[in-house]
């Protein structure tokens, strides 16, 4: 008897599963369309970034071409000493210092663009910042900032790609001199907390208003005229390759403080 019952039951479950199993399907297939997809995006993704890698690469040459030309022109008008010459010297000059920043742009385009590959090895990170702030000293000087540095007496070690991490400094650094037009102080302070290094860049510029705080990492957001937009993003991108974080706190009218935090090496 219990045999008519299994059978019975397994009749009348039989459209139960087959529905589970059409259900189980569908989201099987549901979500190999969803992957499909998305690979399709990542790979359409790529292939742009080729395009505007190479696009890139293509204005520069011509545009190297251009501003070579505008300098051998400015060289020829600059015999003669009269208004006229003068004022297309003038024009010339204009012309010069926009096609220099388009380079800049494209510059800062294709670095931040391009494949961030690591050359790790283990650093003392006090050698480092030691080592960019004796470079960064006669800019400092020039913009009236000046530049201080609290360094700790032990090493602190960390795996970096230790040009990297100088370029990531630099760009927040430079960052710094151009929000003191007038001239201020910049201060550079490495820690060590637990088991991060803490490297910290404040300025004491106007700093920066609420609302625009979450845009500052932004592809070619700019508080400034003549900014690129791409130093901060180029950064944080850098500090991210190295499984590191920056971020920034700032005060109008007080200053700005960017912090980068980077994993140490342990003993």
């Amino acid at each position: 008897m219990s045999k008519w019952w299994l059978l019975v039951g397994a009749i009348l479950s039989g459209p139960i599963w087959v529905a589970a199993s059409v259900w189980a399907a569908r989201r099987i297939w549901c979500n190999a369309r969803q992957l499909a997809t998305k690979a399709k995006g990542q790979e359409h993704l790529v292939e742009l970034g080729q395009l505007t890698g190479g696009l890139a690469h293509e204005i520069k040459n011509p545009l190297s071409t251009i501003n070579l030309n505008l300098k051998l022109l400015a060289e020829g008008l600059a015999r003669y000493d009269d208004e006229p010459h003068r004022r297309l010297l003038r024009r010339l000059g204009s012309a010069q210092e926009e096609t220099d920043r388009v380079k800049e742009i494209l510059d800062d385009f294709l670095r931040f663009a391009g494949k961030v590959e690591l050359s790790l090895a283990v650093a003392d990170l006090r050698r480092l910042v030691s080592e960019l702030v004796d470079f960064f000293a006669p800019q400092a000087d020039a913009g009236r900032v000046v530049l201080r540095t609290i360094l700790p007496e032990s090493p602190i070690r960390c795996m970096v790609d230790a040009s990297l991490i100088k370029q990531a400094l630099l760009n927040l650094m430079l960052n710094a001199v151009q929000a003191m037009p007038d001239g201020g102080e910049l201060l550079i302070r490495l820690t060590a907390e637990c088991d991060s290094a803490v490297l910290e860049v404040t300025d004491t510029g106007k700093g920066i208003d609420a609302e625009d705080l979450n845009r500052v990492f932004q592809v070619y957001y700019s508080s400034r005229k003549d900014g690129t937009g791409l130093g901060l993003p180029a950064s944080r991108r850098i500090i991210r390759e190295h499984n590191g974080s920056l971020d920034v706190q700032s005060e109008p009218g007080k200053g700005t403080r960017f912090i980068i935090n980077l994993p140490v090496v342990k003993e």
